[in-house]
């Protein structure tokens, strides 16, 4: 079977990981430290913030918007689930728009005819890897005026950094793996400061290395907590997984595009395909929107080949609604869309391999 996804973990990643096994320190120390301070200087951002999962990323990102019960938020229902859980527990509203036909992002357009006065948020998600553009226009609350942030889910797409607050993901099958983990990447030093709180009970660790972890001195608290934190902190051991991949990423991204523009030459001109891209594509997947999908699907498992759905539509499950939003794009292309392998255990001749299969109909 040629897998749909596979983790990719370098032997120098597990060199890393036994070291950190054997050291002092297992939970959050100083390679997480080093781990965010590679990543800033590797992209070029100021305030990384790590934790332990992505969805951990988005929901900080949403606590730092200040989103409250009862305001509304934009998303899209095309996107893994855990990108609007968490707004569902906070009690928030959320306005579907509608999709962009040739990337499966966030309609622009769309997004701004769904503002509304209790709009205090828009979430964009990179799809597969593909960027979203929402963020290209500032958006603004008709009631007061007030600036609309754009929360990016870029799980799927490390390597891009555009709107307010971008969420990455390490998860086990993403482009950079740490086993799982997360990054939050914020505009400005306060909101840094707090997401530091934030992921670990509220309590300002710096300040208890300087005390050398001491809560009390002479009777005297050290440090006091006047945040509400959480347990979200990363970990040296998933650290070191990052550490490595950090040093491979842009080499893998190479070989991700090189596979990429494989199925794009070879699939271009098959009847009854449309391929799925955009202005920047970091592509954790290759999606496509195809006729007869379940019988392209059934003829390339018969073929040993996997493919998935990857992400169902928000709106129909129970816990959102239940029901098919008013969406003419996402209504058009939902028995459409699938993504074929993609990942770094894949060889070139996988994926001509695939592309044959595909050549000679379904």
């Amino acid at each position: 079977m040629i897998d749909m996804f596979y983790p990719h973990i370098p032997k120098e990643a597990i060199d890393e990981v036994t070291d950190t096994l054997y050291s002092r320190w297992i939970g959050q120390g100083p390679k997480v430290d080093l781990f965010e301070k590679n990543f800033g200087k590797l992209f070029d951002v100021q305030y990384p913030v790590s934790l332990n999962s992505g969805s951990a990323a988005l929901e900080t990102a949403y606590e730092l918007a200040g989103l409250k019960a009862g305001d509304s938020v934009i998303s899209t229902p095309l996107t893994c689930t855990a990108t609007n859980i968490p707004l569902l527990r906070m009690g928030c509203k959320i306005i579907w728009a509608d999709i962009d036909e040739n990337t499966l992002c966030l309609n622009l357009k769309d997004v701004i005819r769904k503002i509304e006065p209790t709009t205090r948020a828009i979430v964009q998600v990179h799809l597969g890897g593909v960027q979203s553009t929402v963020d290209s226009q500032k958006l603004y609350n008709p009631l007061d005026g007030s600036y609309i942030p754009v929360i990016s889910d870029a799980c799927q797409a490390l390597g891009t950094f555009t709107g307010d607050y971008v969420c990455n993901s390490f998860q086990a099958i993403k482009q950079l793996s740490t086993a799982d983990g997360g990054m939050l990447t914020v505009r400005n030093e306060e909101d840094y400061k707090k997401a530091k709180l934030m992921r670990w009970f509220g309590i300002d660790r710096e300040k208890k290395v300087k005390n050398k972890w001491q809560c009390y001195t002479e009777r005297q608290m050290t440090f006091d907590i006047e945040v509400l934190g959480y347990k979200r902190q990363m970990t040296d051991v998933a650290a070191a997984m990052g550490i490595v991949g950090l040093k491979y990423y842009y080499d893998w991204q190479v070989y991700r595009k090189k596979l990429a523009n494989i199925y794009k030459s070879e699939l271009s001109k098959v009847n009854g395909i449309k391929i799925i891209d955009g202005i920047k594509n970091m592509h954790w997947l290759f999606t496509i929107l195809v006729e007869h999908r379940d019988d392209f699907a059934k003829m390339l498992f018969e073929n040993h080949v996997d493919t998935n759905l990857v992400q169902v539509r928000n709106d129909i499950y129970k816990i959102f609604g239940g029901k098919r939003a008013d969406l003419p794009v996402m209504n058009s292309i939902e028995s459409k869309y699938l993504s074929l392998p993609m990942h770094l255990k894949l060889a070139e001749e996988d994926i001509y391999t695939i592309c044959r299969l595909i050549q000679k109909g379904w």
